[in-house]
């Protein structure tokens, strides 16, 4: 079943110096409970697209439909996490985790929202730091906080902006794993849309891969990923096919800075 569809999107901006087209008639379907990840070099993009999606940004022109409805705003439907942590800072863990489920729970009691916050911090592994506030916590513990608040809510939708960024190597890995089992135990029934920069991370999270172009704001490929799941991090990477499939998105993802490189010298 088809959840995302995107047809001709473009979207467009003014400001002081002219108008610029940042996304140019777009098309892309994604199915329900599929992971895709969206790669492509720095202004390309992708940011925009999950604004979109989330409802902070309209189209130009064309629509974004979810389950066959045009978006039209923000909605309790789809999560967002962020690269910088957006947890409110004056509350702890757990009082972030409850503020965003009131929004959804509204028929439930303190106590039943409560154990809904106290579960998921546990599968994020943070159940000692319930009452801990942002600032007394790492920035990979900050963003398992947020990554528990989006899931906790139960949306149909994730939408991921370059969540792990900001963290060291060693979070990141151990974020990309916890994000991998908080979706396969969810039964995949989670739609996600993933935006990175990292083409090892694509690969290893998603069912399909968008790579977008820089500069023409359009899709320049979509590749399905065709590794089964589970996948084993240490033994994927060490395969040929694994190794292919990353020579093949490193060349599209830098094929545009060597053709934006040569436009810029002059003979």
């Amino acid at each position: 079943m088809t959840k995302i569809i995107l047809r001709n999107l473009t979207f467009s901006y003014k400001d002081q110096n002219g108008e610029y087209t940042v996304l140019k008639e777009i098309n892309l379907s994604v199915a329900e409970g599929e992971f895709i990840s969206i790669i492509g070099p720095s202004g390309c993009g992708k940011s925009t697209l999950i604004s979109l999606f989330a409802g902070l940004l309209f189209p130009s022109s064309g629509s974004i439909l979810l389950d066959g409805r045009e978006i039209i705003g923000t909605g309790h439907d789809r999560g967002v996490v962020f690269q910088h942590y957006s947890l409110f800072p004056w509350m702890s863990a757990r009082k972030n985790l409850v503020f965003g489920l009131k929004q959804v729970k509204k028929g439930s009691s303190r106590k039943e929202i409560e154990q809904i916050a106290d579960t998921y911090l546990e599968l994020v592994g943070l159940e000692n730091f319930k009452d801990h506030y942002p600032s007394q916590l790492s920035g990979g513990m900050q963003q398992r906080v947020a990554i528990a608040r989006a899931l906790a809510m139960g949306p149909d939708i994730l939408l991921m902006d370059e969540p792990f960024g900001a963290v060291d190597t060693k979070n990141r890995l151990a974020l990309q794993e916890l994000l991998l089992k908080l979706w396969e135990d969810g039964k995949k029934t989670t739609t996600v849309v993933f935006v990175t920069h990292d083409i090892d991370e694509a690969i290893l999270l998603a069912d399909r891969i968008i790579v977008m172009s820089s500069g023409s704001g359009t899709i320049k490929k979509e590749i399905t990923v065709p590794f089964t799941r589970p996948r084993d991090k240490s033994q994927l990477f060490r395969t040929s096919p694994y190794a292919e499939l990353r020579n093949r998105l490193v060349g599209l993802f830098y094929d545009d800075l060597l053709e934006e490189r040569e436009d810029e010298i002059v003979f």
